[in-house]
């Protein structure tokens, strides 16, 4: 779904919120959210969204939930306006081709002497199909399709011993030019890796940039990654792990862990302990999420929604191609949030998540906020702890004395008009989070006859009032004439 890279180079591909009621009535507190301007913490790439289409056929079921319909790379309608459009509303995205069938697949090519058949239901079979094909034909609408939308392809291969025949003729005939169920040893993943290394250098020798070598792709292991990485220091371009901290979508508990602060915080040990592995590697390769879903075996139906067109987890739904809510959290995300992360502390109810990056496409920060609390609205107040470049005058924008100077603005320079920010608040239809429909500043939000995305319009709010965020809300605040330091913005003139 972008990536996220860090310094570090962390790649997240989703952006995962769960749904349960929202009580109407709702107790009222004040929080403060802290942001150092001074300097970022952290670097993301442009198309920090990513997104992944997965190859399983309509027979894959789950706990009784048959999820996946004419979802997969194999069969979805690649000429549907509404599949197309979304796509696009993120142009470049990076998306992933791959999942747990790739273990199986096999690609028809020129050189393919063996028929193509589908993949066939065996429940012995390592996850319940047998071998099968993408026909060439296939290929080529899908590739047609990518080219026509603008996406960035990440392909997967299976490994472990790996023949790579069939991959080196997708790459010579196709490509050039443009661990649930089973585990494999650190050392003949590396070998695998080197193989695959060999055989790309080999395909695009000449030819700049070379596909990355991107690996293993797996749930995290400390022991198992540091061994990886370590063999193939200067053959792997990222390093790659799957987060399904979650469980099985079976779970009942599952909207209880997401609302859980506590819970959700337990996942940065996995990344404290990656970033140290690189950090004393040899290896300069980046570190990505390649999947994020959160419940493995496609998720719980109307609790999680995480990859394009990926069962219960999928950001458009598999019928009507209708976004789902966290599309929009994410095309949110992918329009509203720059490339530079700002550290933030927030004071007051731990129930509050917040973050903020520099504004993409414009001055100012941009600031998100999620309320997990299901019966407390909370009003937020800010605080910078650095030296600004400028800022709109704001009782509710406090400056600590601990700190460097502050210079206050009185208004926006550029408009001559009082400063305000803009704010997106994102909540369930009729207040219920089960719901399919998300609602943006009181309006649900729909795509057209034509298919077309709806425009995320903001509200605009003088930065003299504190962002109210309601219960189970996700709020997205843009203050543009608040620049700092850390942003590189040029100061605008008094």
């Amino acid at each position: 779904m972008g990536s996220l890279c860090w310094q570090i180079g962390i790649c997240i591909w989703v952006f995962l919120f769960g749904f349960i009621w929202v009580f109407q009535d709702s107790n009222i507190e004040n929080g403060a959210v802290s942001i150092d301007g001074e300097s970022g913490i952290a670097e993301i790439d442009t198309d920090f969204i990513c997104a992944t289409m997965d190859w399983w056929p309509p027979e894959k079921c789950d706990y009784g939930t048959c999820s996946w319909d004419n979802a997969s790379l194999l069969n979805v309608d690649l000429s549907n306006k509404i599949f197309q459009n979304a796509v696009k509303a993120f142009s470049p995205l990076k998306i992933r081709l791959g999942g747990s069938l790739q273990d199986v697949l096999v690609y028809e090519t020129e050189d393919h002497i063996k028929p193509c058949t589908p993949f066939t239901q065996n429940t012995s079979a390592l996850f319940g199909f047998n071998e099968g094909c993408l026909p060439l034909s296939r290929w080529d609408e899908l590739n047609s399709f990518f080219n026509e939308t603008g996406e960035v392809l990440a392909d997967g291969s299976t490994v472990g011993p790996w023949d790579s025949t069939n991959a080196e003729s997708l790459m010579r005939n196709e490509l050039s030019g443009s661990g649930v169920g089973a585990r494999v040893t650190a050392s003949q993943y590396a070998i695998d890796t080197t193989l695959l290394k060999n055989v790309v250098h080999e395909i695009y020798d000449g030819i700049e940039p070379k596909p990355r070598i991107i690996s293993p792709g797996g749930f995290f292991d400390a022991k198992w990654f540091k061994e990886f990485i370590n063999k193939t220091n200067e053959i792997l371009d990222v390093v790659t792990h799957h987060i399904y901290n979650l469980g099985p979508g079976v779970d009942q508990g599952l909207v209880e862990k997401i609302l859980d602060p506590s819970y959700l915080d337990g996942e940065a040990d996995t990344f404290k302990q990656l970033k140290n592995i690189l950090a004393t590697s040899e290896t300069s390769a980046s570190a990505w999420v390649g999947e994020a879903g959160g419940a493995y075996n496609s998720g719980h139906n109307l609790v999680t929604n995480a990859f394009v067109f990926s069962g219960n987890y999928g950001l458009l739904n598999t019928t009507t191609f209708e976004p789902n809510p966290d599309y929009y959290s994410a095309l949110l995300w992918h329009q509203l949030m720059g490339k530079t992360v700002l550290a933030t502390n927030f004071s007051g109810t731990k129930k509050m998540r917040s973050y903020a990056h520099c504004a993409k496409k414009s001055d100012g920060i941009t600031l998100l906020l999620i309320n997990l609390d299901t019966t407390t609205t909370v009003n937020v107040t800010l605080t910078i702890n650095s030296l600004l470049k400028s800022w709109g005058h704001d009782n509710h924008l406090r400056q600590p004395h601990t700190r460097k100077g502050i210079r206050m603005v009185r208004q926006d320079t550029k408009t001559g008009e009082s400063a305000i920010r803009e704010e997106y608040h994102l909540t369930a239809k009729d207040g219920n989070l089960h719901s399919q429909t998300m609602v943006l500043n009181g309006k649900e939000l729909t795509v057209n006859e034509a298919g077309d995305i709806p425009p995320l319009e903001p509200l605009n709010v003088s930065i003299s009032e504190p962002i109210t965020v309601t219960p189970n809300s996700i709020v997205f605040a843009h203050i543009p004439s608040l620049t700092l330091n850390a942003c590189g913005n040029v100061a605008m003139e008094l």
